[in-house]
């Protein structure tokens, strides 16, 4: 039940909802170049993480791809399967601002999704992938570039 404000005597309506879909966008970008890679998936666990790492590593299967990871269950389980072509960075616990892929879904919630409301799933996930289409390779590049970072992989 949710409570809400109402006016002495009024008994209001509440809608709620009582499922609840969701769908996962798993992304990968360089700060090099701005190349990047996005995929919208129904579940987010270790066969997914499966897919994509295959599906990220046949799309850049001339590179060699230092993936940076947060400690999520599907980044580090024992039945992962990463490509050859492949390195998994794990970031320290509770550092997501060491990611710079944070940065992106940051960028996307503000610009695609503040204060929006959705009918729909189907809406949801249009948006999502409208919003992952007008990344630019300057956009990228400037989001997720670290000095830092860089200075280690040169």
């Amino acid at each position: 039940m949710y409570k809400c404000w109402a006016f002495k005597g009024f008994r209001p309506t509440v809608i709620q909802q009582k499922i609840r879909e969701y769908r996962y966008l798993f992304g990968s970008a360089c700060p090099f170049t701005g190349d990047s890679f996005f995929m919208v998936y129904s579940h987010c666990d270790t066969i997914t993480m499966n897919h994509y790492l295959a599906e990220l590593s046949e799309n850049f299967k001339d590179d060699y791809i230092l993936l940076v990871c947060d400690n999520a269950a599907w980044h580090k389980a024992k039945s992962l399967i990463i490509p050859h072509n492949i390195e998994l960075i794990h970031i320290p616990p509770y550092t997501p601002e060491m990611n710079p892929i944070e940065q992106i879904w940051d960028e996307i919630r503000e610009k695609h999704f503040a204060n929006i409301h959705f009918n729909s799933l189907r809406r949801v996930v249009d948006t999502m992938c409208i919003a992952v289409q007008s990344l630019t390779k300057s956009i990228i590049r400037s989001i997720t570039f670290r000095i830092w970072m860089c200075q280690q992989l040169m």
